[in-house]
């Protein structure tokens, strides 16, 4: 299946995510939503555990097989967990506009990656027009809290830049669904602990759309999902990858007013506008030239940013 296609098809299951995460934290603690959700995602997974073998430790590995585990699902969910408890959906998809900068930024900091002016504008933009989305935005039904709730999403994905980083090291090493019974190991142990300290629902407390919403979450978005992305993303570069979120706030702005009746007040659609045309200025990377003196001739070299990957490879050297 093309890369592009992939993308398309996990930015549209993510999107619709905050959909059933709205549903079923209505009805259930998010600490049980995310567990049942870990869960089924891990029984899913060891019915193809013939696929989930697949893989080629290196020595080194652990670091970045430990802190995706860490940074996707264990923190990304616990703050995207008790986000939706306290902003809309919409909201929610419009902060995830914000993913691709932060990636750029990780790779910055992490792998010594240039930023580009354009970058730099764009973040500002992003970070400033999620502010003003969170400023404008009213107290309602959908959103008690909405400063709580976006900032909440937003260390979600400063977790999700994170995991984008690690897996670009590790996709092509190990299969897609590799990856993901990990996360559904990590994500099951982690949040466990987490039911001690709630109420569990009693037998008259359940509904069937929440249970519905929870096995969606469990199979479609996170096994389905996680899984085109991951095997996307050792096809593309990861910057190419983290671009496609800028999809996720559409599909959710679309669903959340198709199923969920949201509605988006002027000043709320004027902040998504300042952050799409900061996520536009992002994807404006100029030319850089790096002038390296030839050892031999003293000729200088040219170097193109298109031609430069904004994640190495996991066989190149990173000295």
């Amino acid at each position: 299946m093309p890369a592009s296609l992939c993308l398309i098809i996990a930015t549209f299951l993510w999107g619709s995510s905050f959909i059933a995460l709205k549903y079923a934290i209505a009805i259930y603690d998010p600490a049980l939503v995310i567990f049942l959700r870990m869960l089924t995602t891990l029984l899913i997974s060891l019915c193809l555990w013939r696929y989930v073998i697949r893989f080629e430790y290196l020595k080194g590995d652990w670091k970045y097989l430990l802190g995706m585990s860490l940074a996707e699902p264990c923190l990304y969910f616990l703050f995207e967990g008790h986000a939706m408890e306290y902003t809309s959906a919409s909201q929610a998809g419009v902060i995830v506009s914000c993913l691709p900068i932060i990636v750029a930024f990780l790779a910055f900091f992490m792998l010594k990656e240039h930023i580009s002016r354009a970058i730099v504008v764009g973040f500002t933009l992003c970070i400033g027009g999620s502010i003003l989305l969170t400023l404008l935005s009213p107290s309602s039904s959908q959103a008690p809290n909405p400063l709580l709730g976006n900032f909440l999403e937003l260390m979600a994905m400063v977790c999700a830049a994170f995991y984008t980083v690690c897996i670009k090291h590790l996709a092509n090493r190990y299969s897609p669904l590799t990856l993901i019974a990990l996360q559904g190991v990590s994500g099951s142990l982690f949040f466990a602990p987490f039911l001690l300290f709630i109420d569990l629902p009693s037998e008259n407390q359940h509904d069937l759309t929440a249970l519905m919403s929870i096995l969606y979450l469990g199979s479609c978005v996170t096994l389905g999902g996680y899984g085109m992305y991951n095997y996307a993303i050792s096809k593309v570069s990861v910057l190419t990858a983290a671009a496609y979120s800028n999809l996720i706030p559409i599909f959710t702005l679309i669903l959340s007013a198709i199923i969920l009746n949201e509605v988006l007040t002027l000043g709320q659609w004027i902040s998504i506008f300042v952050v799409f045309i900061g996520v536009m200025i992002s994807q404006r990377h100029q030319e850089l030239v790096v002038d390296i003196p030839n050892s031999t001739s003293g000729e200088n070299i040219s170097a193109d940013t298109n031609h430069l990957k904004s994640v190495p490879e996991a066989s190149e050297s990173k000295g």
